[in-house]
C-alpha cells in the first residue's frame, strides 16, 4: 500500500492539486495537522506545508520531491489519516494502529474534445496527464493570482486611508517601498477576521488601540470591522505623541469616521474612564508598557487581546543563573532568550485568568524583528500553571511585571 501512497502522490501533487489534509496524530502535544497547498514563487510550483500545534503555525514551501517525501514521512511517523483532493481525483489513506496502511485512490472521468467521458481510470492504475508548456504557465499564473486574492485589502481597490499614509497610489496600486507595510496591514486583518465570532454584531464593540502611532493598523481595523464587515465599533487609539494623535484626528474626521474611531495623547498606564472593553490591541508597546496594557484588558474582562511586545529589557536585567552563565556570557543571545521568556511567560500568565492564547508570527523575520503576536481569547477556563511558572520564575531569578500586576487586589481600571 505504501507503493500506491507513493504513486498517487507522483500522480496529484502537481498544479491541479486542491489540497491535502494530514490529520489525527499518532502523539499528543506534537503536530495536531497539517494542511498542504500549492503556491507559485518566482513562477515556479511550491507546496506550502502549514503546520498547526495547539498554539501555533508553522510554514515550510518544498519542492514536489520534497513534499512527497514529507507526506510519507508524516504518515509513516506522525499521522494515522490523510485526505487529497485534486480537480484529477481524490486520495484517503488510513493507516492503522499496528501501521498497516490504506489507501483509496479516486480518479476523476478524463473529458475528450467533445466534452465526453472518455475513461474512469481503476484506482491504483497509473494515470499520466501530458502538461503542455502553456497549460503550466497558465496555471501558475493561476497559483500567484489566488495567491494575490487572500489579502483582505485588495491590490488595485484604492483605499484612502491607505492613499492618505502613502501606502497606495490614487489608484490603488501598493507604493513598492511601502508594500512590506501593505504585507502588514492585510496579515494583521487575518488575525481580526479570526477572532471576529467573539464581537458582537447587534451592539457596540468597545476596542482600545494602546501605543497607536501613525495609526496604520488602527484605520485598517476600523475599515475593515465597520465599512467591509458591517460590526458597530467604537475604536480610541492611544498615544504618547500629541502631534501624531492631531493628525490622525484629523484623518478620521476626513474620512468621515469620528463617530466611531477618535484618538488620544496619554500612557497605557494612566488610561482610565472605561468599564467594559471588548477588545485591547497593542503594537510594539515598549518594554513593560505591554504589562500594563494586558493588566488592562484582563481587568475589562476583555473578550480578545492583539499584543506585539517590543523591547522587552526587563527579564534581559534580572536573569540569573549559575548554571546557564556560559549562555549568558553572550549579550545577544541573553537578549534574545529574555525577549523569548518574556511573551512565553505574558502568554502562561494570560491562560491563568481564563485566556486561550497563542504565540503567532506576525511577518516575516527579514522585514522586522519584532515579529511576535501574543493573540489571547477569553474562554473562562483558568489555567492553574502557577506551580510551573513559579519553578521557571525562581530557576531564572525573574519578576516579571505581569505577574505581580494580575496578581494584585482587583481594582477599578
Amino acid at each position: 500500500m505504501r507503493e500506491e501512497l507513493s504513486a498517487a502522490l507522483e500522480r496529484f501533487l502537481n498544479e491541479d492539486l486542491k489540497g491535502a489534509v494530514l490529520s489525527n496524530p499518532r502523539q499528543k502535544g506534537a503536530v495536531i495537522k497539517v494542511q498542504i497547498r500549492p503556491v507559485a514563487i518566482k513562477g515556479s510550483l511550491y507546496f506550502q506545508a502549514e503546520e498547526f500545534t495547539d498554539k501555533q503555525a508553522f510554514h515550510r514551501n518544498m519542492d514536489r520531491d520534497q513534499a512527497v517525501l514529507y507526506i510519507e514521512e508524516a504518515l509513516r511517523e506522525r499521522f494515522k489519516q490523510m485526505e487529497l483532493t485534486s480537480s484529477l481525483g481524490t486520495v484517503h489513506a488510513l493507516v492503522s494502529k499496528k501501521g498497516k496502511m490504506t489507501v483509496k485512490v479516486k480518479n476523476q472521468v478524463q473529458k475528450t474534445a467533445s466534452g465526453e467521458g472518455d475513461l474512469t481510470r481503476a484506482a491504483g492504475k497509473d494515470l499520466e496527464v501530458a502538461w503542455r508548456p502553456s497549460e503550466s504557465r497558465s496555471k501558475l499564473e493561476s497559483l500567484s493570482h489566488n495567491r494575490k486574492k487572500r489579502y483582505i485589502l485588495e491590490e488595485g481597490t484604492p483605499v484612502p486611508f491607505l492613499v492618505d499614509l502613502g501606502v497606495m497610489t490614487p489608484e490603488g496600486k501598493v507604493v513598492r517601498s511601502r508594500y512590506d507595510k501593505f504585507r502588514q496591514i492585510n496579515r494583521f486583518l487575518e488575525f481580526i477576521e479570526d477572532v471576529l465570532p467573539r464581537l458582537d454584531k447587534n451592539r457596540e464593540n468597545r476596542i482600545i488601540d494602546f501605543g497607536c502611532g501613525k495609526s496604520y493598523l488602527t484605520f485598517a481595523m476600523y475599515y475593515y470591522l465597520k465599512e467591509k464587515m458591517g460590526y458597530p465599533v467604537r475604536i480610541t487609539g492611544l498615544d504618547l505623541k500629541q502631534d501624531v494623535i492631531e493628525h490622525c484626528s484629523r484623518l478620521s474626521r476626513k474620512y468621515g469616521y469620528e463617530d466611531g474611531l477618535d484618538f488620544a495623547c496619554g500612557d497605557i498606564a494612566g488610561y482610565e474612564g472605561e468599564s467594559r472593553v471588548d477588545m485591547v490591541v497593542t503594537l510594539h508597546a515598549c518594554d513593560t508598557a505591554t504589562d500594563f496594557a494586558l493588566d488592562k484588558a484582563v481587568r475589562w474582562g476583555a473578550k480578545v487581546i492583539l499584543s506585539v511586545p517590543c523591547c522587552q529589557h526587563e527579564l534581559n536585567r534580572q536573569m540569573e543563573n549559575r548554571l546557564l552563565e556560559p549562555v549568558f556570557q553572550y549579550g545577544i543571545i541573553k537578549e534574545r532568550m529574555a525577549a523569548l521568556y518574556t511573551d512565553a511567560l505574558r502568554a502562561e500568565l494570560l491562560e491563568q485568568k481564563g485566556y486561550r492564547t497563542q504565540i503567532l508570527e506576525f511577518i516575516d523575520m527579514e522585514h522586522t524583528p519584532k515579529n511576535l503576536l501574543i493573540r489571547a481569547v477569553y474562554q473562562g477556563k483558568p489555567k492553574h500553571n502557577e506551580k510551573e511558572l513559579g519553578e521557571i520564575m525562581e530557576f531564572l531569578h525573574i519578576q516579571p511585571s505581569l505577574a505581580g500586576l494580575l496578581n494584585r487586589p482587583t481594582e477599578k481600571v
